[in-house]
């Protein structure tokens, strides 16, 4: 890879931003062999095979989503989407997927989505060794809760499997105790030496200080600006929750994860107020999502955090680098850094763009759009001419 020179690819923008780097101002990326050799004022001048000219977008690392349903098996996940059709066009170039396989489906699934997708896909192996497959509770017999084949798939897993993921939702649970289940998953994170992905319990029957109680540093709760009972703020004072605070200062981290119910306006603006964003911005993307409009994406979702009072750069820092970081995937991702792997977003804010929550509640602020990818250097979506 030749660091000095023409190179094959120059992407210039009015603004180019890379939060691990300080980036943030007019520039350009230079890429050759699939990497990236430049990135900033200083690489305008490169003499290129091909140049874009992004002009008033912003141009990012590739978004890194944590949260999301990629699968390609015609009887995969019940909630799957192809990831080069649904996720990598609107900007995701790297996704975690939320449990869609478990221990018995892994290698299925390597070999039908993970292998054969542009995308990048890592996963959050289900704590159930069916994964997502058929249509009951994946969770809700015991028995398929087996931790000796979680470990045995992370002995032999080549890279792509981060942590597990483990639901305490009462569609996900059936009739099992969901104390019992988290407990059964921290059990196989610790033989797998894995964290968590982890979604809590929004019902009466559990609270959710002694759930987050039972997590670890490194653990990521998702659903975090979920409504209804046992979200994160206090019922008594609308304050964000003493427990709260406290795994997140022992380590926990915290993720949008927004799906079709699990953003609420009134939780996010509250808890962005107290000084308490997510650690993370994802998607939960999956198959009810497809053909929506306007269209549900990671540059919409973030668009929404920066409505709810989310500085813009931190929420581009929360959607690419710190996603990254928390997947152990820096600094190959989510940085415009020399050497990094040549994942590129280009957004263009649209002033009219809508903007609502879960339960249909609107908020003014326009939305970025993709409207340039680039994966591993090459032209995934080009700008209009």
């Amino acid at each position: 890879m030749s660091m000095n020179g023409p190179v094959e690819l120059l992407v210039t923008a009015n603004r180019v931003f890379s939060a691990d780097l300080g980036l943030d101002g007019p520039g350009a990326v230079a890429v050759n062999e699939g990497r990236i050799v430049a990135a900033g004022p200083d690489a305008l001048d490169r003499v290129a095979g091909e140049t874009i000219d992004l002009g008033d977008a912003v141009l990012l690392p590739g978004l890194v989503d944590l949260h999301a349903h990629p699968d390609k098996r015609p009887n995969g996940s019940r909630y799957g989407v192809d990831p080069d059709t649904e996720l990598l066009v609107r900007g995701s170039t790297t996704v975690l997927s939320q449990g869609d396989a478990g221990s018995t489906d892994l290698n299925a699934y390597k070999a039908s989505t993970i292998g054969t997708s542009r995308t990048r896909i890592l996963l959050a192996i289900n704590l159930s060794r069916f994964g997502e497959q058929g249509d009951k509770p994946s969770l809700e017999d015991h028995a398929a809760l087996d931790v000796e084949r979680i470990v045995r798939a992370a002995q032999r897993d080549n890279g792509r499997l981060w942590g597990i993921a483990v639901n305490t939702m009462a569609a996900v649970t059936g009739k099992n105790d969901p104390r019992r289940i988290l407990s059964r998953a921290i059990e196989a994170s610790e033989a797998a030496d894995g964290p968590l992905l982890f979604g809590s319990r929004h019902g009466t029957d559990v609270r959710i200080d002694d759930q987050l109680a039972m997590l670890r540093a490194g653990d990521v709760v998702t659903y975090c600006f979920a409504g209804g009972p046992e979200n994160l703020l206090d019922d008594a004072t609308g304050m964000v929750r003493d427990s709260v605070r406290a795994a997140r200062d022992r380590g926990v981290l915290f993720d949008v994860g927004h799906g079709m119910t699990s953003f609420d306006w009134t939780i996010a603006e509250a808890a962005i107020a107290q000084g308490f964003p997510p650690d993370t911005i994802s998607t939960d993307s999956y198959n009810k999502h497809v053909g929506s409009d306007p269209r549900h994406d990671l540059p919409r979702v973030l668009s929404k955090l920066i409505a709810a009072g989310m500085p813009e750069a931190d929420a581009f820092r929360a959607a690419t680098w710190r996603p990254a970081e928390v997947l152990r995937v820096t600094p190959e991702l989510g940085s415009l850094g020399t050497g990094a792997l040549a994942d590129l977003c280009g957004l263009r804010w649209n002033p009219d763009g809508r903007l609502a929550d879960t339960a249909g509640v609107t908020r003014p602020g326009g939305c970025w759009e993709p409207i340039f990818v680039a994966h591993g250097g090459e032209v995934i979506v080009a700008p209009d001419a």
